[in-house]
C-alpha cells in the first residue's frame, strides 16, 4: 500500500481532507498518492509536518514513523 494512503487512512483522514491541507484539489493530490506525479518539496514539508513524521518515512526511505529531532538552524 502507498505510504500517503495508509498515513491517511491511519488517520481517518480523506482525500480532500488532505488536499485542503496543501492546497491542492483532491484530483491532484490523488495523482500523488498513486504515484503518478512527483510530490513537490514545498508539499512533502507540509505532509511530513502535518502528519508527526519525516519525509524520509513518507518516501520510503525508512520504516521509522517518528520524526527527526528539529534543527535549530532555520
Amino acid at each position: 500500500m502507498n505510504r500517503l494512503k495508509e498515513i491517511r487512512e491511519d488517520k481517518d483522514l480523506l482525500q480532500k481532507d488532505i488536499a485542503k491541507v496543501i492546497n491542492v484539489s483532491q484530483r491532484c493530490y490523488s495523482h500523488y498518492e498513486m504515484e503518478d506525479n512527483n510530490i513537490p518539496i514545498e508539499i512533502l514539508h507540509v505532509l511530513a509536518d502535518y502528519y508527526n513524521t519525516s519525509i524520509d518515512y513518507l518516501l520510503y526511505r525508512t520504516d521509522e514513523r517518528k520524526p527527526y529531532p528539529k534543527s535549530i538552524v532555520r
